[in-house]
């Protein structure tokens, strides 16, 4: 029995996101791999050196997302997919086998290198294979397995830590090589699947951009009528796009239309770091010690949160293509901004470590819980859902690319500020968190339309006609329902067909 069009390009999806697993475990596995005994005393590594194996992978990782806004173009979003597995496998195996430091610099950079490549192309390849219908529940599966393989490396690395003595380096580099699975077989399997039929179709190879519409659509019938009018609205859009606009860069920035859309997708990302999801997180380990935590009820505490973020993220999955993207992302900012001032007036008045009030600190790791919820459920499967629909197929690989590294920029800064600060300031810095909060939420509001069920293809007229101040407009003015009447047409076309010849 076949399975559903729409079940099968979301399973399809959830392959391709085996990327993005190796992203959250990455993140994830590092930190205990190189605090573990044997790590220590065979490299003895200075704080800066520990510093550099953590920053050099978001380093890579941005060259990596510039890479792969023009591969994607050139050589297809499937074999793009590849391509950042491989490199990545070549990371994590000198990673695995590192001899010394410099090994692990190295694998760390190729690492990062994969990752930006398979960060900025799968949800875009994903977007472009779903019906509109359920695209923000499938490019949602990023943040969604990002997760999955951050809370796998969180138990991998305490059972290595574990069950391994000391002196022996199983301890790290089992927990790094079991990377290499999921990018093995996202290598290995990956060009089975469906290429993207706007890929094909824009790189004039129509007849098989058609078979593939067919096959993610309706078991393969080219004559379906979804099928024949998504192909017809396809064909049409690149066919403008040829000829009226240029293929590269700086169509980006001189194109009014495409500019709003870069502007869009570069605040998306750089709003995302700049919520403090990784500065809210920096004071937890500390107050983990102060109120008497044993290491192992850490790891239970981190883990319950790490659950939490996937409950959050299967929320989002569920209802994201209900709710719509607009609101979400302003309430997620809101609700981020609201247990910001909890947690920064918590920290000024209890700080940890100064008091003896276990209750306050309990309470904070409770608000680190609830923000982690808001932006897992908003704002972290958001920053991948947004930039993927909105550019036209002839911008969209450049426009997602140059989105991912401002991701990956905003990231590495407060990677490096953040300890600093905390260490200068203390729960001062929150306060940067609780403005960029509110002012993200402002700034959504007056600019980000609606764009949930709406066809990639119909995308440029609400981006081209749309006041730029979205308040003051009545989303409906701008719906073409294009797609709608290409089927009815097609629908209408058929049925004719059928009583002529009956």
């Amino acid at each position: 029995m076949a399975l559903p069009p729409k079940v099968y390009q979301f399973l399809v999806s959830v392959f391709a996101s085996f990327g993005s697993i190796l992203y959250g475990y990455d993140l994830g596995v590092i930190a205990g791999a190189i605090s573990s005994p044997d790590f220590k005393s065979r490299f003895n590594p200075t704080t800066t050196e520990t510093g550099a194996v953590v920053s050099v992978f978001t380093g890579g990782a941005f060259f990596g997302a510039a890479f792969a806004g023009p591969c994607g173009d050139i050589l297809g979003r499937r074999l793009t997919i590849v391509i950042g597995a491989v490199v990545f496998l070549l990371g994590g195996g000198l990673q695995t086998g590192a001899q010394s430091l410099e090994y692990l610099y190295a694998g760390r950079v190729l690492a990062g290198l994969g990752v930006g490549f398979l960060v900025m192309i799968i949800p875009l390849y994903q977007a472009e294979i779903a019906h509109p219908s359920i695209r923000g529940s499938v490019t949602a599966l990023q943040q969604f397995m990002l997760g999955i393989g951050a809370l796998v490396a969180s138990w991998t690395t305490y059972g290595c830590n574990r069950n391994f003595p000391d002196d022996s380096s199983k301890q790290w580099r089992i927990s790094l090589g079991i990377q290499l699975v999921p990018a093995g077989i996202l290598a290995l399997l990956m060009m089975m699947f469906p290429e993207s039929p706007r890929w094909l179709i824009d790189h004039d190879r129509a007849d098989e951009g058609l078979r593939t519409l067919a096959r993610l659509h309706a078991h393969g019938d080219e004559q379906d009528p979804w099928v024949r009018a998504e192909y017809d609205q396809i064909c049409e859009t690149i066919a403008y796009e040829h000829q009226h606009e240029a293929k590269s860069y700086v169509e980006l920035f001189t194109n009014r239309s495409s500019f709003r859309r870069l502007l869009l997708a570069t605040a998306i990302q750089a709003s995302v770091q700049m919520t403090g999801v990784s500065a809210i997180q920096y004071y937890s380990p500390i107050l983990y010690g102060t109120i008497g935590i044993s290491t192992d009820n850490t790891l239970k505490y981190q883990g319950i949160s790490s659950v939490l973020a996937l409950l959050a993220q299967a929320a989002c999955i569920a209802m994201i293509d209900h709710t719509g993207r607009r609101w979400a992302m302003i309430g997620g900012n809101l609700f981020n901004c609201l247990f910001f001032i909890i947690a920064t007036i918590m920290l000024a008045v209890f700080p940890p470590g100064a008091t003896n009030n276990a209750s306050a600190s309990w309470a904070f790791i409770a608000v680190t819980w609830l923000y982690n919820i808001s932006f897992s459920a908003t704002n972290g499967p958001l920053s991948w859902i947004v930039p993927a629909e909105i550019f036209d197929t002839r911008t969209r690989s450049k426009g997602v690319s140059i989105g991912v590294m401002v991701s990956f920029a905003f990231n590495t800064m407060i990677g490096q500020v953040t300890p600093i600060a905390m260490e200068k300031i203390g729960w001062r810095f929150y306060i940067l968190f609780v403005v960029c909060n509110f002012t993200n939420a402002v700034y959504f509001w007056a600019t980000q339309p609606e764009t949930k069920k709406r066809p990639l293809e119909e995308m440029n007229y609400l981006f081209t006609n749309a006041p730029w101040f979205v308040p003051g407009m009545n989303m409906k003015d701008f719906e073409t329902h294009d797609l709608e009447t290409r089927l009815q047409e097609v629908e209408q076309k058929g049925s004719v067909i059928r009583q002529e010849e009956a």
